[in-house]
């Protein structure tokens, strides 16, 4: 299907404008409209699946602009900019086994929220028209191959969870959403710096080679031609107004497309601080994504934002918006300065660490059931950040497939504890005993969502964790980046996590019944056929690809090993060059 992630994008985006068009009198419609876009993009999501190449011969992406699939690429903005050359961007949109999956994961979870919307009374049209904007960031920001593109959807994103967050959630909704929106808005500074930077020091070589006449039009433009220029512009023989600087992220890899003397070029000298500028820039990127992922001490905005959203808002964030800090850092950070991965992976090990180790411990001393789901996030989350640190084909592999378990399981989480939050609008751990009598069925579903999130084997989550740790204990000796006590301190965090999900459980649904306020007794009841719809197929799938991993590693397998490879090779000799005497 040759347009298919355009679909994936504009189609909630169209269904936007029907739902702005349809009278307040029929508000009964939206969230049906809304249910019927949804799957629509589920639909297509499944199809996206199903006509991925996988296997040893299928395209890698990654580097490489013809090895990624469902390309679609037509010019977007073209400026004449008299002696500084051309701006030029693209509508450039593609997948790789890198951002593939995460493309199915949010077109699950959005199906999941809107389902969980269902008892959404106030403003439904502004509610669902906020759902339906921010849907069609998401799925942009994941595919979308253009920087200038990739950061148009991803400040696309904060307006509406903004407004969700802070008109639809809980008493402290407003400062809530201010400090989600501060803290948001500061990482997508730090990330339109180094989109400036770039932007001044990288051309694309295939556009400057046809306004230098050397092809009629790009299709024409041949691979010795594109060495061509790039000689030509090592050598400064390419005068600057027939430059054609790019956003394109593909091109922003290669170390050949840089203008000599632009600032972010890898033999330039200038440095802030006795730090290089690339260094720098990686520093800024991981900054900026670090707070979305979130990376503790940078995670504080993340438990507010959970305890005051409602559930359907949480689910996203959860799942879904956390995920773009971690695809984020693969796609910008590691991929465009892999020198930044191989000199700061120790540190980022480290943040990773602390991660694991202070979320577990926050969510172990929390007494709100939704609070401590959020700080298990930031625990979990933190394997990402440990799985890209250690540069290993398992520690890669495991981060991607932690961030699609973390966001079936995490979804799951918060469904459960909406559960109980739209039956009492309590939340309290302590007010409540032994709801297994009340709450059989609940009760399963949960074991089965706290079992999968400690990493219990048979989930999604033991594959994702145990790839991540054998990344990291293997790093070591495969590359050097990161000592074993790390590892064995990430392990830690396993234990941490079995302790706060065993206890809730004990706490909660197990012993001798008990509800501290006695008119929570007949609001109790076990779980209505909507919670069932969103709950058992979240069950399922957190199964499926814990017995079944390579489901999603035969996705994934081509991308990450043509990542490692890359990040390792060139991160390696351009460090020799920035950090030479």
């Amino acid at each position: 299907m040759q347009y298919l992630l355009s679909f994936l994008i504009f189609l909630p985006l169209a269904g936007l404008v029907v739902l702005l068009a349809i009278p307040r009198r029929h508000q009964h419609t939206y969230k049906y409209i809304v249910l019927g876009i949804t799957i629509i993009q589920l639909a297509l999501g499944l199809t996206l699946y199903a006509g991925y190449q996988k296997g040893d011969d299928a395209p890698a992406g990654v580097n490489v602009e013809n090895g990624f699939q469902f390309v679609e690429k037509r010019n977007w903005i073209d400026l004449d900019l008299g002696s500084l050359g051309r701006l030029s961007a693209d509508y450039f949109l593609a997948v790789d086994g890198i951002n593939v999956t995460l493309v199915l994961l949010a077109v699950l979870v959005m199906v999941v929220a809107v389902i969980s919307s269902w008892r959404v009374t106030k403003n439904l049209k502004g509610y669902f028209s906020l759902l339906l904007l921010l849907n069609g960031s998401i799925i942009g920001t994941f595919v979308a191959l253009d920087f200038l593109l990739f950061y148009l959807f991803f400040e696309f994103m904060l307006l509406p969870m903004y407004f969700l967050i802070g008109i639809w959630g809980g008493p402290r909704r407003e400062y809530a959403s201010i400090k989600f929106f501060l803290y948001t808005l500061l990482g997508s500074l730090l990330i339109l710096v180094v989109l400036i930077g770039l932007y001044l020091s990288v051309i694309d070589p295939s556009a400057t080679a046809v306004e230098l006449g050397m092809a009629q039009n790009e299709f024409e433009v041949t691979s010795e031609m594109i060495r061509e220029v790039q000689d030509h512009l090592a050598k400064g023989e390419i005068a600057s107004q027939s430059l054609v600087r790019t956003f394109n992220m593909v091109a922003m890899m290669e170390v050949s497309n840089y203008i000599p003397g632009a600032f972010l070029h890898h033999l330039h000298e200038y440095t802030v601080m006795g730090v290089s500028a690339r260094l720098l820039a990686f520093l800024l990127l991981f900054v900026g994504f670090a707070i979305k992922i979130p990376v503790a001490p940078l995670h504080t905005w993340l438990p507010d934002a959970h305890v005051e959203a409602s559930t359907a808002i949480s689910v996203i964030l959860a799942a879904v918006l956390l995920k773009i800090g971690g695809y984020g850092l693969i796609r910008t950070a590691y991929s465009i300065f892999p020198e930044g991965g191989i000199h700061f992976a120790w540190l980022l090990g480290v943040f990773g660490v602390i991660s694991i180790i202070y979320g577990a411990f926050n969510a172990l001393a929390s007494k709100d059931l939704k609070k401590l789901i959020a700080y298990s996030s930031v625990s979990h989350m933190g394997f990402v950040l440990l799985g890209l640190a250690s540069l290993t084909p398992e520690g890669v592999s495991g981060a991607l497939y932690q961030m699609f378990s973390h966001g079936v399981i995490s979804a799951m989480l918060f469904l459960i504890a909406g559960v109980i939050y739209d039956r009492t609008h309590d939340r309290m751990i302590e007010n409540y005993s032994g709801l297994v009598a009340k709450m059989p069925y609940f009760t399963g579903l949960v074991l089965i969502s706290f079992f999968a999130s400690l990493g219990l084997p048979g989930f999604s989550a033991f594959i994702a964790e145990v790839l991540v740790l054998l990344g990291a204990f293997g790093s070591a000796e495969a590359n050097g980046l990161l000592p074993q006590w790390m590892a064995v301190l990430a392990t830690s965090g396993l234990l941490l996590s079995a302790a706060y999900y065993l206890w809730t459980i004990q706490r909660m649904f197990f012993g001798k019944y008990f509800v501290r306020n006695p008119e929570y007794e007949d609001l109790l009841v076990d779980l209505h056929p909507r919670e069932y719809f969103m709950l058992i197929p979240l069950a399922v799938l957190t199964f499926l690809f814990g017995i079944f991993p390579q489901l999603f590693l035969e996705m994934v397998n081509q991308s990450v090993g043509q990542f490692v490879g890359f990040v390792t090779e060139v991160g390696v000799s351009s460090l020799n060059i920035v950090l030479k005497p």
